[in-house]
């Protein structure tokens, strides 16, 4: 699974946004040490019956939001014998139990709670027998009283969006998420992700309708009643939380690799661009079956892209589901920095690690989402080149160290949690990616992806817990990795280093000392490359810091212009590096890596203004042939500095107009308009006509500093067709000029935001314009619109945050009443009051947790 990396919580907290905009994040605050819930050893589950087949069928209740359902669920004891069989079944009507046997049904007792069956078999079964119950049930997930996660914000298994219709702007769907255990939510099942099942679901629905599940396509039958029934099949065993199915109007555009369907489901407005989204997926399959030397196992690959997902995406076996951020035109993907593109690598990668080995518990989770999260760097690699991969690990690393500061470590395998969806954070996610991208450091990349075929092979349609990862390791490499595992995997923290050097010419020797200062009190053992730079050579020494303090001495002949500790760049760690800015200026020119490059720009940023060295790095970083690098250096220039502003203002104007890297071209516009010089107005208004929303938006601000009634009237030209950034443009030029007829701009922005930043990003300007409006009725029918989003989200930090956008609005609507007379008074006055009661609903809200 992969969750909004760019959340509401690192907006709120004005942290780092993640590699995509999707990781996890909103994650639970520091474990509380006398919480209850902490002293609880999380086992795996124990298995006394085990799924073998899973067969369902089922039709939907649009009006009720119910679904009936039929299931006939095969098992068999796991090793010792039983006469009893408990299923997940929560909040489900049962109609009635019964074994299946020579074709006949024979009713069984059972007790039900709501949450468990537990269903007596009125006989002994030996590990050599298999038996089937039947249960006739009715699925009833708007009525059940459940919570989600950080990761999950619901978690109710079966979601009927727009069932009724009454959304114009909406579809109708229904779609289903299972992680972690909301399947049971719609079917009976044993919902442990330890246990393995074949499936075949059959739905009945309007002719009108497309579906998806698991597997493929087995039969379609159409009904008199106007209804057509699709049968689909997995046959091969999958956990059930990795069960889906998908109702709506769908375009399905039609792929494929080797001789397997790839498919791409999108509402019919987004067909002609689902090959610019999804199109690289042949291609990711090739990479990903070719690096890990075991070819996709299932029998096709689908991705669906749903309303109101409550996730990001979800790996459903042979059928991601993704939620609508990832629905994008040509020109937004122009602005998404592969970021979608991540989020369905991320996807796809599971269907290795997560959906073919599984981890056995939520303990383990780090063997599903640390793989998938490291998928983006390999994806990005293969793809992009190198300097794209380390970008996005780098970022990666800031959002898990981030992370730490505001809600503690933890161990990446946990056996002590207070819930298992606290399991999807930064610790599972950014900081277990990092980790394996040490181990691939250290192994070298054939025992890195040899032992991951090991891995696949030896666990393929099974579950699994991290040492046998260790285990496959060990065998490759032959080395003992118990010390590397247990540092990474059952520890937690990470090192912090002080570096120093001390040059001794008369011995010709430099030493570097290495200093961990972690508070911790673990000290961490650390292979890594140092690289030394003298007499234009590169020679390199390989180091394992094993102690609190270590010293590494090298000899030279030449003294080095510049000693690169770590050289690879790979360490999950924090630096403080003491040495001139004479080695970062011959970094930045000699030193490979992305890093190196990076870590020298923002050196040479801080002296830009005070060192010639220093300001000639910066300005050839603006030609740096990443383009991350240059918006880095776009950024961080001092363009009020003269000496800055001449030695850069020419590149930085031609790269606004010509930067092949779309988002290189709106920094620049950004920079330039700060500058609210007259003579870029022309510059302006015509990067307007970009090709990039997000550049055409910074040019628009930028003109809009210098010429509102031009820039005003560009936007009433362009709202029409505008999106994403450009949106943002729009809406700036029209609160600073706009009038209650632009009202309508906002409100379909809001309408159309897709994606929880989106949304919340929309909201805010929402807001910022109904405070200026006069209408009651658009003010009610707006806060409404703005409460309903909070009502989705569930997350006590937006409701507060809200407040404190909604609460400066009564104050201004209740003193524009104090000053008017009449009719205006009265409608102010009912505005404020409104409002009012709405704040305090999210007060109320935000001080439960979030919780209704």
């Amino acid at each position: 699974m992969n969750v909004l990396k760019k959340t509401l919580l690192s907006l709120l907290l004005g942290g780092v946004a993640g590699t995509a905009f999707y990781a996890p994040a909103m994650a639970q605050n520091a474990d509380e040490p006398n919480d209850p819930s902490l002293k609880i050893y999380r086992a795996t589950a124990t298995k006394i019956n085990d799924l073998v087949h899973t067969k369902l069928d089922v039709r939907f209740d649009y009006a009720k939001r119910y679904l009936y359902g039929k299931a006939w669920i095969t098992l068999k004891p796991h090793f010792y014998p039983t006469d009893s069989l408990t299923l997940d079944a929560k909040g489900m009507d049962i109609k009635s139990i019964a074994l299946v046997s020579g074709g006949k049904n024979s009713p069984l007792k059972y007790d039900y709670d709501g949450q468990e069956l537990r269903i007596q078999l009125g006989k002994t079964y030996k590990s050599t027998d298999s038996y089937i119950v039947y249960i006739d049930y009715t699925a009833k997930p708007d009525e059940l009283k459940v919570k989600g996660s950080a990761a999950i914000n619901d978690a109710k298994g079966l979601y009927f969006i727009n069932p009724d219709g009454k959304e114009p702007n909406k579809p109708i769907q229904i779609w289903t998420q299972g992680e972690t255990e909301a399947s049971s939510a719609w079917f009976p099942t044993i919902d442990k992700n330890n246990q393995k099942t074949t499936d075949e679901i059959s739905m009945t629905v309007d002719k009108k309708y497309v579906t998806l599940s698991n597997g493929v396509l087995a039969s379609q039958k159409n009904n008199a009643d106007g209804t057509r029934t699709d049968t689909w099949k997995m046959d091969l065993p999958h956990a059930p939380y990795l069960f889906m199915m998908a109702v709506g109007d769908f375009a399905v555009i039609k792929d494929k690799w080797r001789n397997k369907e790839v498919n791409y489901y999108v509402e019919h407005e987004y067909a002609p661009y689902a090959k610019a989204i999804f199109g690289n997926t042949p291609e990711m399959l090739t990479f990903y079956s070719t690096v890990l030397n075991y070819d996709y196992a299932w029998p096709k690959y689908s991705q669906i892209v749903v309303r109101d997902y409550v996730s990001g995406a979800m790996e459903n076996t042979s059928a991601t589901l993704h939620g609508d951020f990832l629905q994008k035109t040509s020109r937004e993907l122009l602005d998404d920095n592969k970021q979608g593109e991540s989020v369905i690598a991320h996807e796809l990668f599971h269907q290795w690690f997560g959906d073919l080995a599984t981890c056995e518990s939520w303990s383990n989770l780090t063997l599903n989402e640390s793989f998938a999260d490291y998928s983006e760097y390999l994806w990005f690699e293969h793809k992009y080149g190198k300097d794209m991969a380390d970008e996005h690990s780098y970022k990666s690393m800031q959002s898990y160290q981030q992370f730490t500061q505001y809600a503690g470590d933890r161990d990446l395998v946990r056996f002590h949690y207070h819930d298992k969806e606290d399991m999807f954070d930064a610790v599972s996610y950014q900081k277990g990616g990092r980790i394996l991208n040490m181990l691939r450091n250290y192994v070298g990349d054939d025992a890195f992806f040899k032992s991951l075929n090991l891995y696949l092979k030896t666990n393929a349609f099974k579950s699994t817990e991290a040492h046998q990862l260790r285990l496959a390791f060990e065998e490759v490499t032959g080395r003992d990795l118990n010390w590397f595992f247990n540092q990474w995997y059952f520890g937690q923290g990470f090192p912090q280093l002080d570096i120093n050097y001390a040059y001794d010419d008369a011995a010709k020797t430099v030493s570097v000392i290495l200093k961990q200062t972690q508070t911790t009190g673990k000290t961490f053992q650390l292979p890594m490359a140092i690289d030394v730079y003298a007499g234009g050579k590169t020679e390199r020494h390989q180091v394992m810091m094993n102690d609190e303090v270590d010293t590494f001495t090298f000899s030279y002949a030449t003294k080095p212009d510049f000693v690169n500790v770590d050289a690879d760049k790979v360490l999950l760690v924090k630096k403080t590096d003491h040495r001139d800015l004479s080695t970062y200026v011959f970094q930045f020119a000699h030193a490979p890596q992305y890093l190196d490059r990076r870590e020298a720009i923002e050196a040479c940023l801080k002296q830009q203004t005070t060192n010639a060295d220093a300001r000639k790095v910066v300005a050839a970083a603006l030609k740096d042939k990443f383009g991350g690098l240059r918006r880095l250096a776009i950024a961080g220039l001092k363009l009020d500095d003269a000496a800055v502003k001449e030695a850069t203002i020419g590149a930085l104007s031609a790269m606004a107009k010509n930067d092949d890297d779309a988002q290189v071209r709106t920094a620049a516009l950004q920079q330039l308009g700060k500058l609210k010089d007259a003579q870029y107005a022309s510059l302006f208004e015509a990067a307007t006509k970009d090709s990039s929303y997000a550049a055409a938006g910074a040019a628009l601000t930028g003109l809009a500093a210098l010429d509102i009634d031009k820039a005003y009237t560009i936007a009433k030209q362009m709202e029409g067709t505008a999106k994403g950034a450009l949106t943002t443009g729009i809406a700036d030029v029209y609160a600073k000029k706009g009038n209650n007829s632009d009202l309508g701009f906002f409100a379909k922005a809001f309408e159309d935001a897709s994606g929880g930043q989106a949304k919340f990003d929309a909201a805010v300007q929402y807001l910022h314009i109904l405070a200026n409006v006069d209408n009651t009725a658009a003010v009610t029918k707006g806060i409404d619109q703005v409460k309903a989003m909070a009502d989705q989200f569930k997350n006590n930090m937006v409701n507060n945050y809200l407040v404190s956008l909604m609460q400066p609005i009564v104050s201004q609507k209740k003193q524009k009443a104090d000053s008017s007379n009449g009719e205006l008074k009265g409608e102010l006055t009912k505005q404020s009051e409104y409002i009012q009661k709405v704040v305090q609903e999210l007060k109320e809200r935000a001080a439960s947790g979030g919780e209704e």
